[in-house]
């Protein structure tokens, strides 16, 4: 965050200053909204939760270092306070349930014009470049990828993990600093309007348009409607910026369209103007290709695993070769680039040789997809086949479409010979999960249908042998890492618990 005084931050987000006898006081460090990592010079951000209300927590905040605190009410203690709207729309799940009287909606919308106000002036005094991602999935690998391409062009800020909404869109933002160079941010959005909103907090000079999915299905009700959403980033490019789209997908390329920006296109296609040839993959699903790009073409090993981050690389590498990097350097740093964030395809073996992927962070119909498809082949090279697990569970939000997409999933696996699969849950999505691999194939024993965690977890300390591999997947309310973290804890002689 771009140092400022309590006065212009009260005037910025439209507050009064409390128990703040001096507006000039300076804002040296950045914003947190967990009391526990303030430091020395922050903002203390004081929202609402489930178990704890932010406010309470204050003037310990304060105490821990903490210049003031943004708040929805005085606490005692230095304070930019906003008047909370009983009418506001609530922003987020959090808000819906936490905020009947509006003051976390309240607290956000601050956040935001304090993100915007930041990211604009260094913008402007720095030449900060801001860049966004979207897509139905692959955002947060990409992400992170787009970092490690720009790093060697100087200081990037990227998200930790998904923190794509309107919490953690702005904090992130408000961590760039006079030192940064790149802002790399991924923009969620669950209905139209989201990522536009996303975008006027940190307005973007380039977009990422990954694909147009199946996620959020059920609070969207079509692919087209999802495709209109994700456009809405590239809407918001300014005429010299940059629009990145998949070639390979339909409904991003028609997004050329809906931009005043410049567009590079990125994908298989050979009329993609950045794309790859000869892709392979490796006894760990790690994709090798060729990488084309201005007329010239270098080689690229991804250390990441799958071959669906090819495409994700393939928008890295335009992010870079727009900001100045060289096809060596980024080819360099796409073949360096390590997984960034937890449980994203997470690979791990064993002493005893049973390797776990775990996937667990999120899933939906295309993120599934892709994975089972890096078991499979991960399972197949080498000298010897490995038998191969994959332990499932519910993906959310998929509306009228729930089983049905539950259903494919369970035939994908008998198609492509997963040797065994378990699925978590008790509600109709895992029941259709389980019931699609069983009326694909000829299958009895090798899809199991158990009701939590725990029985999942006995399955495969008894069956589990040495050179398996595990894939585990679900969406993040399911928490399924519990049973990959169970696995390799296990193997280490840790007797942390499971969950």
């Amino acid at each position: 965050m771009i140092e400022m005084t309590l006065g212009e931050i009260a005037r910025i987000v439209g507050g009064e200053l409390h128990d703040a006898p001096d507006p000039q006081v300076r804002v040296t460090g950045g914003v947190e909204f967990d009391s526990r990592r303030i430091g020395p010079g922050d903002l203390f951000l004081a929202l609402p939760g489930a178990a704890a209300d932010g406010h309470d927590y204050a003037a310990g905040a304060v105490a821990a270092g903490a210049v003031a605190v943004l708040a929805a009410r005085p606490v005692g203690v230095p304070a930019v306070v906003v008047a909370p709207d009983p009418d506001a729309v609530p922003a987020n799940a959090m808000a819906r349930e936490h905020d009947a009287d509006g003051s976390g909606a309240a607290v956000l919308a601050a956040l935001a014009e304090l993100a915007r106000a930041s990211t604009e002036r260094l913008t402007e005094q720095t030449g900060l470049t801001v860049v966004g991602v979207t897509g139905s999935s692959g955002k947060t690998s990409t992400k992170d990828l787009i970092a490690a391409v720009l790093a060697p062009l100087g200081p990037v800020v990227a998200p930790p993990g998904s923190f794509n909404n309107e919490l953690g869109h702005p904090w992130t933002a408000l961590r760039a600093g006079a030192d940064t160079r790149f802002l790399a941010l991924e923009l969620s959005a669950r209905g139209r309007g989201h990522i536009a909103a996303l975008a006027r907090v940190a307005p973007p000079r380039i977009g990422v348009v990954l694909n147009v999915g199946t996620a959020h299905l059920g609070e969207f009700g079509s692919r087209d409607a999802i495709a209109a959403a994700k456009g809405e980033l590239v809407e918001a490019l300014p005429a010299d910026g940059l629009a990145v789209l998949n070639a390979d997908d339909p409904r991003v390329a028609a997004m050329a369209s809906r931009t005043k920006a410049r567009v590079v296109t990125v994908g298989l296609s050979g009329e993609a103007d950045i794309r790859a040839t000869d892709v392979t993959t490796d006894d760990e699903a790690r994709a090798r290709f060729t990488l084309h790009a201005r007329g010239e073409s270098v080689p690229v090993r991804l250390a990441v695993h799958g071959e669906h981050q090819v495409g994700n690389a393939l928008s890295a590498a335009a992010v870079a070769l727009e900001c100045g990097a060289d096809l060596a350097t980024v080819a360099a740093a796409l073949s360096g680039a390590t997984a960034a964030s937890a449980r994203r395809m997470d690979v791990r073996t064993r002493p005893d040789g049973v390797t776990v992927i775990n996937d667990s962070y999120n899933a939906n119909p295309d993120s599934m997809r892709a994975a089972l498809k890096a078991l499979v082949t991960m399972s197949k090279a080498g000298p010897a086949p490995r038998r191969s697990w994959a332990v499932l569970g519910e993906m959310g939000e998929l509306g009228d479409d729930t089983v049905i997409e539950h259903d494919a999933i369970g035939r994908l696996a008998v198609r492509l010979d997963v040797d065994r699969l378990i699925v978590i849950g008790d509600g109709r999505p895992s029941h259709g999960l389980h019931q699609g691999a069983v009326m694909e194939g000829s299958w009895g024993e090798e899809s199991l249908l158990v009701p939590d965690i725990d029985a999942a977890v006995a399955v495969l300390d008894e069956e589990l042998a040495p050179g398996d591999i595990v894939l585990v997947k679900a969406s993040k309310a399911a928490g399924l890492w519990a049973v990959a973290e169970h696995l390799t804890a296990a193997a280490e002689g840790s007797t942390e618990a499971r969950r």
